[in-house]
């Protein structure tokens, strides 16, 4: 039942954003919690609220936030039919 848990998390993180070679510094009791914590919030606040989390954890810098989250922004156009 553990793993399942540990594998869930991991997976809600990253649909939230966590970059992949950061995720893999996390160890899996801190995983669980933070995909705990992102799931507890609003969808739409999620990614935003995730990467402040992972910052203030000093997973990232607030650089990498900022970085990140304007790259989360940018959306694609849509096409015309």
């Amino acid at each position: 039942m553990e793993d399942t848990v540990a594998i869930d998390a991991k997976r809600i993180l990253l649909r939230y954003g966590a970059p992949i070679a950061i995720l893999d510094t996390i160890n899996e009791a801190d995983r669980i919690e933070l995909a705990r914590e992102v799931s507890r919030t609003a969808v739409p606040d999620r990614g935003d609220r995730l990467l402040a989390l992972l910052a203030e954890r000093d997973y990232i810098s607030d650089e990498d936030v900022e970085r990140l989250s304007s790259k989360k922004k940018r959306r694609r156009k849509t096409r015309k039919k």
